[in-house]
């Protein structure tokens, strides 16, 4: 379909299947560069109806990033196709896993960078304090929400310190048997208080232990977050 879309000037494999065969489970990842003066988005207009009828796609859901657009599908078998689209200057690697098909690459904009362990643990300090003034307001629900959030910081974080991807919890399953066991302990079994309170207790833990970098900001608010758990905390008494 692209090489025969005047409008479409380039084509690349992207993700893990550019580096290999990728496994049963693979999704199937290409990005193409389109010509001046051409919208992304009125070729997928073109393109969507026709992946429709032909394959039986389904369109999830789009990803705007930039001049660029993304657009997943679901094929028959689970198989997940994501079509991303942008002008030929911004058509390009933004990393190792990418292979050129048809065309020429350009230079697209950089991606900007993750967030470093003190952001990271500053945003799992919110979580934690979010998690907590759930269970005190009865929003129990809400409260497991924040706290599995809390979880998968304490987790990137992990990985952070051990130099594995930390994207979409692509790193979790390279951790040691021996760093994740405790995060066990943070997830949350039941929606009651005190099992809530429990595993915001593990997951607070795990966040001060992982904080690697971000050291002296865990050791200025250990205090506040070891306190969160509590079960008076909050009412006066503490």
């Amino acid at each position: 379909m692209a090489r025969a879309d005047p409008r479409v000037v380039a084509g690349a494999l992207i993700g893990s299947v550019a580096l290999g065969p990728g496994d049963r489970w693979a999704d199937l990842d290409l990005g193409f560069g389109v010509g001046d003066g051409v919208s992304p988005a009125d070729v997928l207009a073109d393109w969507t109806p026709r992946l429709e009828a032909e394959w039986d796609a389904v369109h999830l859901f789009d990803l705007p990033s930039g001049a660029a657009i993304y657009r997943v599908f679901l094929f028959p078998g689970a198989l997940q196709v994501d079509l991303s689209f942008a002008p030929a200057a911004q058509f390009g690697a933004r990393g190792p896993k990418f292979k050129l098909l048809f065309g020429r690459a350009g230079n697209p904009p950089a991606l900007a960078a993750p967030p470093g362990p003190s952001s990271l643990f500053g945003l799992g300090v919110h979580h934690a304090v979010r998690a907590r003034f759930c269970v005190a307001r009865g929003r129990l629900w809400q409260a497991q929400y924040w706290i599995g959030e809390l979880r998968e910081i304490g987790l990137t974080l992990a990985c952070l310190q051990r130099g594995l991807e930390v994207r979409q919890g692509r790193g979790y399953d390279r951790l040691s048997p021996e760093v994740l066991a405790p995060f066990a302990d943070a997830l949350v079994r039941s929606v009651d208080r005190p099992e809530l309170l429990r595993a915001l207790g593990a997951a607070i833990d795990r966040l001060l232990r992982e904080a690697g970098d971000a050291q002296v900001l865990a050791s200025r608010l250990a205090p506040q977050l070891t306190a969160l758990t509590a079960a008076n905390f909050g009412d006066g008494t503490d």
